[in-house]
Formats: structure tokens, sequence, C-alpha cells
């Protein structure tokens, strides 16, 4: 089996896992849907800093899935200073069937989509405003900037479509 990659990235709150779950639920069973929360804060409890366990767990889990799914999606802030080196082997791995996605939005729109969800009663705009990171873009090629102007399903269409090509 052929698998594809897809990297979802952004600052907390865009919805990167709206998105990521909407599309594992688009592919069906058998898919994998590796998310950097539930890898660092849930499986792990570390924070995010170089060196923490969680980089090499996404790392392993991610290529467990190449050639077990057809689709591997991997989701989270995954900061470039810390995940992109991890996150452009995995590219390589994936041989040309890796597609990367970032959630290049304002941090007024972010608030907007963050106070939307059920997490806004966990943290508010303080705590987007302290982790925000803008412009963390990986450089890699084919790397689709997401916008403010494009809606959930926008985007999803939009992954969809790429993915079909």
């Amino acid at each position: 089996m052929e698998s594809k990659l897809i990297i979802i990235r952004g600052n907390s709150g865009s919805g990167k896992t709206t998105i990521a779950k909407s599309l594992q639920n688009q592919f069906g069973r058998g898919n994998l849907l590796v998310s950097q929360d539930n890898v660092r804060r849930e499986m792990l409890k570390v924070h995010d800093r170089e060196g923490n366990l969680s980089i090499n767990l996404i790392r392993q889990i991610t290529e467990y899935g190449k050639g077990k799914c057809e689709y591997v999606i991997l989701e989270g802030i995954l900061n470039k200073n810390l995940y992109g080196e991890m996150l452009n082997n995995l590219i390589c791995l994936y041989n040309g069937k890796a597609y990367t996605y970032y959630f290049d939005l304002s941090f007024e729109e972010t608030v907007i989509r963050h106070n939307s969800r059920s997490k806004k009663v966990e943290f508010g705009e303080d705590s987007l405003r302290a982790w925000w990171n803008p412009n963390d873009y990986l450089g890699v090629e084919g790397e689709t900037i997401l916008t403010n102007d494009l809606s959930q399903n926008n985007v999803l269409k939009l992954v969809l479509n790429q993915l079909q090509e």
C-alpha cells in the first residue's frame, strides 16, 4: 500500500484538530490520526520544549502508518524549531506523498475560532497570545498556506482535492 502523509500545522486554536478529525472521518476506518496534543499532553505529559519525548514518539507512530494505512494525518502546532527536522525526515520517508498545510491566520481570527470551540474554557486569549508564533512555515515544496478567508469546509475541500491530483 502506498500511504499518503498529511501534515496540518498552525497556532493553537486555528482549526487543525477539527480538520484532521474531519479528514479521518471522511477517509473511514484504518487511517491513522496522530495528534501532537494527545501524544505530548495525554500520553507522555511533557512540556513542549527541545528534546521532549513526544518528538521521537510522534515520529515513530507516524512512521508506523507508512505502508499500513492509506492516509496518515499528523496534526499539531509542531513548531518548526522543535519539530522541523523530524517533519522533514517524515516528508522524505513518504517519498513525495506528503502534503503539508499551515494555518497562517491573524491573531484576531485565531481568537474567534478558539472561542467557538469547547476548549475555550481551558485557556483564553492571554494564553493564545503567550504561545503565538506567527509565520512558522516549514518552507518545504508544496506547503499550502491556509488563510483567514478559508472556512473549515473550504479547507477540507482543498485538502481532499489536492489528495486526488
